[in-house]
């Protein structure tokens, strides 16, 4: 088993799905929230984007240091998809390049000299990159169910989709 082609192959596909949720954001409604303490929705279609920076920044170095991290904004849709388009391309890019032994290595999120958590690059990019990836993937779906947008299938069909990615086209 080669775990890093594994996370490689998985991350494409989540790419995929993630894509068809990013395509469909709503550049007149950017502004929306469900509520008053949730994140706009224009945000939160950035921060999905940009969790992909993140796989590049576990493979290439030892820390995230988010007191130098200054969030994009985008007035087109094309201009976030060719964002998350390059991302993606740069981190499967800088995954490819690692080890198996560069996953024990220790990696941290910081906030200047505040360390907020170190655990090895292999949970990172579990817990840390994937999982928060799909979490917020899914909370862009709650937001395109309220405001009455298709929903896109994810890992079945959903009540407006039933497009399911069944083959990796990357294979």
């Amino acid at each position: 088993m080669n775990y890093i082609k594994d996370l490689i192959e998985e991350l494409k596909l989540e790419a995929i799905v993630t894509r068809r949720y990013l395509e469909l954001v709503p550049f007149d409604s950017l502004a929306y929230k469900p509520s008053e303490k949730s994140e706009s929705l224009g945000r939160l279609a950035v921060h999905i984007a940009e969790i992909i920076s993140w796989w590049t920044s576990v493979a290439e170095s030892d820390k995230l240091d988010f007191k130098q991290f200054e969030p994009q904004t985008f007035s087109t849709k094309s201009e976030l998809l060719s964002y998350f388009d390059q991302l993606l391309n740069d981190a499967l890019n800088s995954l490819s390049k690692l080890s198996e032994k560069d996953l024990i290595k220790d990696w941290s999120m910081v906030y200047g000299k505040q360390v907020l958590f170190t655990l090895t690059k292999n949970q990172v990019f579990r817990l840390f990159c994937m999982n928060h990836f799909v979490h917020h993937r899914a909370q862009l779906g709650v937001y395109f169910r309220m405001l009455d947008i298709m929903v896109p299938a994810t890992y079945g069909p959903s009540a407006d989709d039933d497009h399911i990615i069944l083959i990796n086209p990357f294979n």
